[in-house]
């Protein structure tokens, strides 16, 4: 038995970190090669992974308790300022959207599912729930443009607590003995879970801050006491009520992540492998509890319950929730088309369901099967649907000309203005707050922190990004930020600096970004240039003012950069692609204040 157990447990880390990373390989949501892999370590398949011989009565405490840190660290993510605009609509998706999904899917699950009433209203309220271990990684891949991006991402967070507490409302209305008593405990629940539940998230959020802003703790146990009370809240507010906690947890780390007192960047650190392994273990467990007759079972109704959720549930729930907003036709139907499952669904159905069976409710036995099939095809329809649909809307672009700077030094902010000022967006990072400031002054959008760090990857806004442009002195650095966003960009459009001839870099050449600008166009000799008085100057050119025009002008000492065409098509310099650019088209070069006047 220890020994496998010991089996048991290596395999789930090690197929759940194998295979988010073939997923990331093969450019698939990780959640689909999870369940799959899951499925076939259980104990129906290879019998390596037996979640409840492994854990017993322990399985759902760790469970719930992984989802709570999940939550947390989702909070943590979410800014105010990013849907400001936009509130109402979060809110009324959160609320008004939660009460048709669930009203819509109930009847779904019952008239064209099959399902028995009383597990199909929990069935119901459980698909309230999307899954922001996946909405967040799918929005990252597809970079829509607009509020979607935001709003789907709060969504994603906020729905979780609020469908497991309906669903804990509705089994406790299952059990009840009347209607009258099941009316009372579900007007009960909600009061005690907003006003417990809520108060206790906003409490711990205060008293962190407090603590932190008071210099209480040394900065190495920052990120353990954060941990600690996160997992105080969730325990102090399911004692309140059942899956409260959820709420607590949630509202913990949205007051955190929009307070200004303390910096709270070091915080959010601890979850970068934590959230890796807990999704990992999560889904590998889940799916491995699955069982064959269950799915068996499924026949044509289920599938028929599933699109349903797909053509009239969730499309139903955004027309009523955008009614009067100013979102756009196609950014609401993007919104529609846009609801995958994820692992808080598929925990409270193994928790919920378990539960009604064991009380002998008909049909409760149907309760999972039904929710990892949903998980599976929502994942897969919006995963690998979600990009192509928001090309064809217009709200994402197939070759985004936008421009991610490593570096907000001072002629990094030239260059950036330059471009901003011709309608290409730009973004940039640095950890120098200094630099970060300036930059802010000027009106450029900036990210203060490392390129490097998974909590920047969750901060940064990549919407209509389609490059990067390593821009610091550092060459090592310039190509593990290049190394890092290879995947998203593509090796094409990632950019560094040439390093000097004095360099120590161990760095090899197939590493290398594309050389920007040319080989001699170091941090140092750039800055040179810069200190000798020149300047990113746009100038368009025309038939009768050309590029050998423009040449003749400035002189060898010009230095084109990059060209922007009409349509704000960007092509930039390299060491091995100089620019040509055609009349009609800007240029923009580093040419110096003599010369330009």
């Amino acid at each position: 038995m220890p020994e496998s157990l010991l089996v048991g447990l290596s395999a789930v880390i090690v197929l759940g970190v194998g295979a988010q990373w073939l997923a990331w390989r093969l450019r698939l949501p990780s959640i689909l090669l999870l369940m799959l892999f899951g499925f076939l370590a259980g104990p129906e398949v290879a019998g390596w992974v037996d979640p409840d011989l492994f854990f017993g009565n322990l399985l759902l405490p760790i469970v719930s308790l992984s989802v709570a840190l999940l939550l947390f660290e989702g909070g943590l993510t979410l800014h105010w300022s990013e849907i400001e605009s936009q509130s109402r609509v979060v809110l009324r998706l959160v609320t008004l959207g939660a009460l048709a999904t669930w009203i819509l899917a109930t009847g779904a699950a019952h008239y064209v599912g099959g399902v028995e009433w009383e597990p199909a209203v929990l069935l119901g309220a459980i698909l309230v729930v999307t899954g922001p271990t996946v909405v967040g990684p799918l929005l990252r891949q597809i970079r829509p443009t607009g509020a979607v991006g935001p709003i789907l991402k709060w969504e994603g967070i906020l729905i979780d607590p609020v469908g497991a507490v309906l669903a804990v409302l509705v089994l406790e209305g299952i059990l009840a003995s009347s209607t009258e008593s099941a009316v009372l405990g579900a007007f009960g629940g909600i009061f005690i879970t907003l006003i417990a539940g809520g108060g206790i998230g906003i409490a711990a959020g205060w008293f962190l801050t407090l603590v932190l802003q008071r210099y209480w703790l040394p900065d190495h146990l920052h990120s353990p006491v954060a941990l600690a009370l996160a997992i105080a809240a969730f325990v102090a507010g399911n004692a309140a009520h059942h899956e409260a906690g959820l709420l607590s947890v949630t509202l913990m780390g949205v007051y955190l992540g929009n307070q200004n007192r303390v910096e709270i960047g070091h915080i959010v650190e601890f979850k970068e492998t934590v959230q890796v392994l807990l999704i990992a273990a999560l889904f590998i467990l889940m799916s491995a509890r699955i069982r064959i007759d269950d799915l068996q079972q499924l026949g044509g109704g289920a599938f028929a319950f599933v699109l349903l959720l797909f053509v009239v549930v969730r499309p139903a729930s955004v027309f009523l929730c955008t009614i009067g907003s100013s979102l756009k036709r196609t950014e609401k139907l993007f919104l529609s088309c846009m609801a995958p499952r994820g692992i808080v669904a598929a925990a409270i159905a193994s928790v919920f369901a378990l539960r009604l069976e064991q009380l002998g409710v008909e049909g409760a036995r149907m309760i999972v099967p039904y929710v990892f099939l949903t998980i599976v095809t929502t994942v897969a329809v919006y995963g690998l649907g979600g990009g192509p649909l928001a090309i064809r809307l217009g709200l994402a672009n197939p070759k985004p000309q936008g421009i991610l700077m490593l570096g907000a030094h001072e002629w990094a902010r030239d260059i950036a203005a330059a471009l901003q000022e011709l309608g290409v967006r730009v973004l940039l990072v640095d950890t120098n707050i200094n630099n970060t400031r300036s930059a802010r002054m000027a009106g450029l959008p900036v990210l203060h922190g490392s390129l490097l760090s998974e909590s920047t990857d969750e901060d940064i806004d990549l919407q209509g990004i389609g490059r990067l442009f390593a821009l610091t002195p550092n060459d090592e650095v310039n190509t593990l930020a290049g190394l890092h966003y290879r995947h998203l960009f593509g090796r094409a459009e990632i950019y560094q600096l040439g390093a000097s001839k004095q360099s120590t870099s161990s760095v090899t050449e197939s590493q290398r970004g594309r050389v920007l600008f040319g080989d001699e166009c170091g941090f140092s000799s750039l800055s040179r240039r810069f200190n000798g008085g020149a300047r990113a100057k746009a100038t368009l050119l025309t038939e009768q003012f050309d590029f050998a025009a423009w040449r003749a002008m400035h002189g060898d000492a010009a230095l084109p950069l990059l060209s922007v065409d009409a349509d704000a098509r960007v092509q930039v310099a390299t060491a091995n692609d100089q620019l040509d650019p055609k009349p009609g088209v800007t240029l923009i070069a580093l040419v110096r204040e003599t010369e330009s006047a």
